[in-house]
């Protein structure tokens, strides 16, 4: 059996998308599997018109000349004619949920659209637990063709050495710096942490601009960084070195910054919203999303406590494993086996 896989995500400034397409397509090759990569470097993925070009017209023509037996759609959107028997990775229904702010053309296009198209896959992969009861609520399938498979987390996050903390405490917000990320939460709690630096890092939007007029109106400018996007190397290097990683968002599938962190060694204080505790499963400390003084409060004495370090070090043993791309590897291929067997006794 081949298996075409859309990794348009994964081109250039990849985030927690591109990072699950590019693990899972390593992942499989080394199980034996002949994978074909779909994906076109010459074009943007984040701008809009270029990513529904590539779903809707390069996507199928692509998987159709591969020679591949079964499409994985794998960044949460199908083409509207499929070119071949698909399966679909639903990472979040987000669109629906809580992104009343974007563009209507992207809320319709990401949301409802790509929703109802769900219906024509043969097998749908949510990220999470979380995922799978909010498609459900959101859409009517059968409940037996969802199936919950964790991605995987990159082995150079594994294998970050963590660093003993000197100096002024760094708090590390991964992700890309939108709205739901909730960083405005980080940006007032950092007025009751003293000396410490609060650094996000990620693709920003117009998001960014707010936090830092926050920052400036609350006196914390000068303790904030919003780096943008930064290299994998510059990456590693700050779960390396930080004293703690931060996740408020208020809504997540999967929670990639809070498994790799996990996955790093680092302390994690997170949000109680979505499946962020889910994905920590008691190995990190969560707060109310919006309840800036426990987040103060939480983020100081995870700094102060010398026993940190100590429980993320057990936590990291915990979280390597649930976290695996071999493991995640061989649940997706019995997802595709089924799909392809299913088809056969049909045909």
């Amino acid at each position: 059996m081949i298996v075409a896989v859309d990794a348009q995500l994964a081109v250039g400034t990849a985030t927690g998308i591109g990072e699950y397409a590019r693990g899972l397509i390593d992942a499989l090759r080394a199980q034996g599997r002949e994978i074909r990569e779909l994906a076109e470097p010459a074009l943007d993925p984040w701008r809009f018109d270029r990513r529904v070009l590539w779903d809707q017209v390069l996507l199928p023509q692509r998987a159709r000349r591969s020679g591949a037996d079964l499409l994985h759609c794998a960044s949460g959107t199908m083409p509207l004619l499929l070119p071949l028997p698909a399966v679909v990775t639903v990472h979040d229904v987000a669109w629906l949920r809580v992104q009343a702010h974007a563009k209507a053309y992207a809320r319709g296009y990401f949301g409802a659209f790509s929703v109802r198209q769900y219906r024509r896959a043969r097998a749908v992969i949510v990220d999470s637990q979380f995922s799978r009861a909010e498609l459900l609520d959101a859409l009517d399938l059968p409940a037996e063709r969802v199936h919950v498979v964790y991605p995987g987390v990159a082995a150079d996050f594994c294998a970050v050495r963590r660093e003993s903390a000197n100096g002024e405490p760094l708090i590390l917000v991964p992700g890309t710096v939108e709205r739901r990320k909730n960083l405005e939460v980080l940006v007032r709690a950092l007025v009751a942490i003293p000396g410490a630096r609060l650094v996000s890092v990620g693709p920003p939007t117009p998001y960014r601009d707010e936090c830092l007029a926050l920052a400036r109106r609350v006196g914390v400018a000068d303790r904030f960084e919003a780096r943008g996007y930064v290299a994998r190397a510059e990456l590693l290097a700050l779960y390396a070195r930080c004293s703690v990683v931060a996740v408020p968002s208020r809504y997540e599938g999967f929670g990639y910054a809070a498994a790799q962190a996990l996955c790093a060694g680092a302390p994690v204080v997170l949000s109680d919203r979505s499946s962020l505790p889910e994905i920590a499963g008691g190995d990190a400390r969560v707060v109310p999303v919006d309840d800036v003084a426990a987040w103060s409060r939480a983020l100081t004495e995870t700094i102060a406590d010398p026993s940190s370090q100590a429980s993320a070090d057990r936590a990291r043993l915990r979280a390597r494993e649930r976290f695996a791309w071999p493991a995640s590897a061989r649940a997706m291929g019995r997802i595709y086996d089924g799909v392809t067997g299913a088809l056969n006794r049909r045909g």
